[in-house]
Order: structure tokens, then C-alpha cells, then sequence
């Protein structure tokens, strides 16, 4: 049986951007880390192998896109994660008609597994199906591939749903979960998916950084 994803290279992927930002006190995308931003860094750790350029989900005002197109929530109000999904689907639709799936990343996740997008099209059974990843007993419900055959369910539900939450509209799909080691380093066991949410996340992200770039 072929698979539904016949080339994960060719997956269209787009960075979640769309947040507040409210525990960082300021727009974490511009956070440095290593010198670098996080929208910078995952921009260019999930570039390595994909052959489409990332589009990034954030608002029409944003402030320096690094040249990514911007693929703004469509509802507006900042409804949470899935209005960026949403977002991500619809686009993909209209600028890749032949794609089947949108790969969807927040840009707080520094240390993403550079296979991530491979294994989460591996999972899939078939072309109606979702793949999320998950970690350490975790689900990383943002961190996943979409059919885009979704986006109108996934509109309706957010409109209508007054919670939005995300684990639970997945559980009106079939969804694969495909879980990720975590990094084991001298310092201890990393979680690929860590997220830098706070300052002091960002301090912490700091030290991880330094011991993973001693184990090159």
C-alpha cells in the first residue's frame, strides 16, 4: 500500500507565532538564544530538510518576518493555537493546491528534532488521519501534521466551541502519536520539545544550549 505522504521533504511547514506572549513580558520570537532569535533558530533548524521555505503565523504588523510569507489568524480575536492550524490549513490549500498536510511548529521549541517532519509523515495511515508528536509522556498537540481536508471542521469547532482547546477537538479525528526520546546530555535527560515561555525558560534553554553544543 503506498503511503499517503509520498515525500515528506515537499510538506509545507508553518511556525506558530500568533501568541501574546504574556509570561515573556515581550515577543519571545525575538528572544535570544546563543546569539540567535528563536524565530531565527527554528526557522533554520526546520529548513534543513524541507524544500519549501516556512511561512510564519503571526499578525499583519509583524515586525520582521526574516523574509517568511505571513499567514495571519483568519478569525480574528487571537482564539488560541488552532486559529494558527486554521490559518496554516488554509493557506496551504491556496498556495500549494497539490499538498495534502501542513506541518504546524510553535516558535518557542528550540530543540525540535531535525526528523521531526519525517516521522510524523511515517505515522500517518492515512490521508484523513493527524499525527501529533509527543515526549516524555507528553502530547505536543501543536507540534503535528494536518490534513487539510480538516480546515472546515476545524473553523466551525473554533467558532462554536466556547473552550477551544486543542486536545479536545483532536479527539474528533483519528490521531497517530509519535513519540520522540528525549536527549540524553551530561546535564541530564533534554526534552526535544522544550519550550521557552518565561525568562527564566530562557536561562535554562541558555545552559542546555551550551552543553549540546559541547557534545559536537
Amino acid at each position: 500500500m503506498p503511503l499517503p505522504i509520498a515525500n515528506a521533504d515537499d510538506i509545507p511547514v508553518v511556525l506558530l507565532a500568533g501568541g501574546r506572549s504574556s509570561r515573556m513580558g515581550t515577543n519571545k520570537a525575538f528572544a535570544k538564544l546563543g546569539g540567535e532569535s528563536l524565530l531565527a533558530r527554528i526557522s533554520r533548524r526546520i529548513s534543513q530538510r524541507q524544500t519549501r521555505p516556512p511561512a510564519l503565523n503571526a499578525d499583519t504588523d509583524w515586525p520582521d518576518a526574516m523574509g517568511m510569507i505571513l499567514v495571519p489568524d483568519g478569525i480574528p480575536g487571537k482564539l488560541g493555537p488552532l486559529a494558527g492550524v486554521l490559518a496554516a490549513m488554509q493557506d496551504t490549500s491556496a498556495r500549494y493546491p497539490q499538498a495534502s498536510h501542513v506541518v504546524t511548529v510553535p516558535v518557542d521549541s528550540p530543540f525540535l528534532p531535525q526528523d521531526l517532519v519525517a516521522r510524523l509523515a511515517d505515522a500517518i495511515q492515512d490521508e484523513n488521519e493527524i499525527a501529533i508528536a509527543t515526549s516524555l509522556d507528553r502530547d505536543h498537540p501543536v507540534v503535528g501534521l494536518w490534513p487539510v481536508t480538516a480546515a472546515r471542521d476545524l473553523e466551525t469547532w473554533i467558532v462554536s466551541d466556547p473552550k477551544r482547546r486543542v486536545r479536545d477537538f483532536l479527539e474528533r479525528h483519528l490521531v497517530r502519536r509519535v513519540n520522540f526520546s528525549a536527549i540524553e546530555t551530561a546535564r541530564g535527560a533534554l526534552d526535544p520539545f522544550f519550550n521557552v515561555n518565561t525568562p527564566a525558560d530562557l536561562v535554562e534553554a541558555e545552559q542546555w544550549l551550551a552543553v549540546l553544543e559541547s557534545m559536537e
